[in-house]
């Protein structure tokens, strides 16, 4: 493969001393801020649908309901390729902080959008129409934030502690999931169903949009991390130097197949399957998600410095391998089980599966790409391979289920696992072939 692309030094060296942890800590809290707002306001959605499925699409079930929100929350998924190719254009050509600044700004918007929508009893049919709209800028902001928040956080962290560093967008990504579910849990408890089906689930909406203006403050201190060389360069964020490096393409492709899927599966999906098919109680499932949540979120910069120690190519096969073996009885487990402890226990079994792959799920994607297309790849392939499986987990879980076919879904969970366990081994060791450390061997 063609390393022509590859530059001698690291862009973080270009940016601070290799030593200066203090500066790099910051710019990973900056990046970070920005991300945890962009997510908690994706996963509203999510979590905020099952109140609001009827104000917008009232008739039917409340399974075909939950379809067509979970249509739309999938829809946005399909904004992603854009938003990825996109924000990797800009970051990779006028960089990666002019990049994060216009994504977490998009995500204001359509959060503000959704929390001031009519419903379907006001305005008609154009109230889905519109709901659709704000989730398409959603998608989009979000399909540019992962490749460009990814690459930031790569390049930024010196070598050897690169694993530790990155796995703090997977502590915002989670963070902002997790405050999403605790802002759902106090409205549980302080509102009644009917307030929150009535009005109260347009509060997260709104919580979002103004936590994005602090987001936005942080992130203009940010310092630049890519080259002045690379985004000069007249292949930086091209799509057709990125298709140069067909086996990085691949390989990224592969990964985020499986662990998308087994991420969402159980995560987003979790909390309509344990009130669906387990049948408990709604308010439980708020309480014993958050419990496995908080835990996940943690586990992140241990799993992170893992990876540091064995290498990501490690990570991935022990991530992969699990995942593959696991999928089938702990889904089967879950949707017979009755008792919140052993939900709990059988949900954190399988987030600690998924932690070998979140902890390094950005830096193992950018190792694999040089600075010139490196935001690009990360972004655009990975949103790709998100908006086709990950995005659409809820959807085709929820599609089987109304179909009389929900035992088949863990067995498709099983087999797009299997196929990033194929990815993980065509994956070379980061501690000698890497990229961001200029040592990459075709």
């Amino acid at each position: 493969m063609a390393d022509s692309l590859a530059l001698p030094l690291r862009e973080a060296d270009l940016v601070t001393g290799d030593g200066d942890r203090a500066q790099r800590i910051k710019a990973i809290v900056g990046a970070s801020s920005g991300n945890l707002v962009e997510w908690f306001d994706f996963y509203t959605y999510a979590f905020m649908s099952i109140y609001f499925a009827a104000a917008f699409f009232p008739t039917g079930d409340a399974t075909s309901q939950l379809m067509a929100t979970a249509g739309i929350f999938a829809v946005g998924f399909f904004m992603r390729p854009l938003g990825g190719w996109l924000f990797g254009w800009i970051a990779d050509r006028h960089g990666r902080k002019n990049s994060m600044l216009i994504s977490v700004l998009m995500m204001c918007g359509g959060s503000l959008m959704i929390a001031l929508l009519p419903t379907y009893a006001s305005i008609g049919a154009a109230a889905p129409a519109l709901l659709l709209v704000a989730r398409l800028i959603q998608g989009l902001s979000v399909g540019g934030e992962y490749g460009t928040a990814a690459t930031y956080m790569s390049e930024i962290a010196g070598k050897g502690n690169r694993g530790f560093y990155s796995s703090f967008q997977y502590v915002t990504l989670i963070g902002g999931q997790l405050l999403a579910l605790v802002v759902l849990v106090m409205l549980q408890n302080l509102m009644s169903v009917d307030e929150i089906k009535s009005w109260g689930w347009r509060i997260p909406f709104i919580i979002g949009a103004a936590t994005a203006v602090v987001a936005m403050y942080l992130r203009r201190s940010l310092v630049e991390t890519g080259s002045q060389e690379a985004m000069h360069s007249k292949e930086a964020g091209s799509i057709f130097a990125l298709l140069k490096y067909k086996r990085s393409v691949l390989i990224v492709m592969g990964l985020t197949m499986g662990g998308s899927l087994y991420f969402y599966t159980f995560t987003t999906y979790m909390q309509k399957y344990l009130v669906n098919t387990a049948k408990m109680e709604l308010k439980t499932v708020s309480m014993v998600m958050t419990g496995v949540l908080v835990i996940f979120m943690l586990l992140q910069p241990i799993f992170g410095a893992l990876s540091d120690r064995i290498g990501r190519r490690s990570n991935m096969l022990l991530f992969s391998g699990l995942a593959t073996l696991a999928s089938v009885p702990l889904l089967v487990a879950l949707g017979q089980v009755s008792n919140p402890y052993a939900a709990f226990a059988l949900a954190l079994a399988a987030l600690v599966i998924a932690s070998f792959y979140t902890s390094v799920s950005g830096v193992v994607k950018a190792e694999v790409f040089p600075s010139t297309v490196r935001c690009l790849g990360v972004g655009f392939t990975y949103a790709v391979g998100n908006a086709l499986f990950g995005g659409t987990a809820e959807y085709v879980a929820l599609s089987l289920k109304a179909a009389g076919h929900e035992g088949w879904f863990p067995w498709y969970v099983t087999a797009l696992a299997g196929v990033a366990f194929v990815a993980s081994l065509m994956l070379p060791d980061s501690r000698r072939n890497s990229y961001l450390d200029g040592t990459w061997k075709t």
